[in-house]
């Protein structure tokens, strides 16, 4: 096995494909890149069992074979050798050498025998979707907030695609908040399939400054992104998913319209008096003009500011300050409408006349 690849090529790949190796794996042989070429294409492939990332690597020559490298130590040897060098990697038997200018080093590889098989995705049934990069990754970013890191409730820890009114969403909950994003309106295929949080977030870590456009296949246990030069493969949670439209409360008392830059500043202000009582603030309408925002009275002292918006009727609810401030900063645009009521029902945010991205945010009891 034989490839040349410059430096930055190849830095930049390993880079990205070796964080789900170094370290953490509970096989020794996942420690390891796989790099295999075949036919003149040239693949470094990494997994931890749960998912796998693969990077097509463009190269300048090459000749067949497969190997497997330690990640990290590859990964650190090349990030250290000066940009813009043609860096040569080959392997005779185990022994993987490496050489870029006057650099040269002999790494101990293993062979390819006991590196798990790859999941594989069938696109002849596949369901698959394409959306551009920039609007899926606002969107997966505005979801995955809410994902939950209850490892006993699995299908909380990941974000919920789901088809329905023809239309694709992604949707999580940790069961105290609820993110819900349209991705793709006028859907033909339908799908219903829980992705990992920490797949996804992969995937962001992922996309390159070139990538346009991200192509997502699902079947009954995997799901596959497809990133220009880079796939990452995915199992589902094999989990059933609440019912997230019924906690989408269906009418409020009041709805608001607020400054998104001012009601971080104002429930920044009420967090800090907060601390000592787990983040707790109020807020509360006063008619006809004002939204309070304020810390309960403790040690530290106690905050209250207000915000002028239109108000028809006087409510009070408590929040958590820390959920309430990652909803607001998760929105993309200026003006945001809040609907509330007093009492235990939930507070829900959306971009003003805009729908297509909601957080819901359950009440804290007194």
């Amino acid at each position: 096995m034989k490839i040349q690849v410059t430096q930055d090529k190849l830095a930049k790949a390993l880079t990205n494909i070796s964080r789900i190796a170094i370290g953490k794996a509970t096989l020794p042989i996942l420690n390891n890149i796989l790099i295999r070429v075949d036919n003149k294409k040239v693949s470094l492939i990494t997994t931890n069992l749960d998912m796998a990332i693969i990077d097509f690597l463009p190269v300048s020559s090459s000749e067949d074979g497969v190997i497997t490298v330690p990640a990290k130590l590859l990964t650190e040897f090349i990030s250290n050798l000066p940009k813009g060098e043609v860096v040569e990697i080959s392997a005779k038997d185990t022994k993987v050498t490496v050489k870029a200018g006057k650099y040269s080093s002999t790494i101990n590889g293993t062979i390819a025998d006991d590196f798990p098989d790859l999941p594989e995705i069938d696109d002849k049934t596949a369901v698959t979707y394409k959306i551009g990069i920039e609007e899926f990754k606002n969107s997966i970013s505005q979801v995955i907030i809410a994902a939950s890191n209850d490892l006993t409730r699995p299908a909380l820890t990941g974000v919920y695609f789901d088809t329905n009114d023809n239309s694709l969403f992604a949707v999580s909950t940790d069961g105290y908040r609820l993110a819900k994003k349209e991705l793709i309106d006028k859907v033909e295929s339908e799908v219903k399939a829980i992705v990992p949080a920490n797949s996804l977030h992969e995937v962001l870590r992922s996309i390159g400054e070139d990538t346009e456009e991200v192509e997502i296949s699902f079947n009954d246990d995997l799901v596959r992104f497809r990133l220009g030069e880079v796939e990452i493969i995915s199992k589902l949670i094999d989990a059933s998913y609440p019912n997230y439209q019924a906690l989408i409360p269906k009418d409020n008392e009041i709805t608001l319209d607020l400054d998104q830059e001012e009601a971080i500043r104002t429930t920044k202000l009420a967090a800090l008096f907060a601390r000592s009582v787990d983040g707790s603030i109020i807020c509360e309408t006063k008619a006809p003009d004002t939204l309070s925002i304020r810390s309960v009275a403790n040690e530290f002292g106690e905050n209250d500011s207000e915000i002028k918006t239109e108000v028809t009727k006087d409510c009070i609810t408590r929040l958590n300050s820390r959920f309430f401030i990652a909803a607001l900063n998760a929105f993309d645009t200026p003006n945001i409408t809040m609907e509330f009521s007093s009492g235990v029902k939930p507070i829900v945010l959306h971009g003003k006349n805009d729908t297509k991205y909601i957080h819901i945010i359950m009440p804290l009891s007194k």
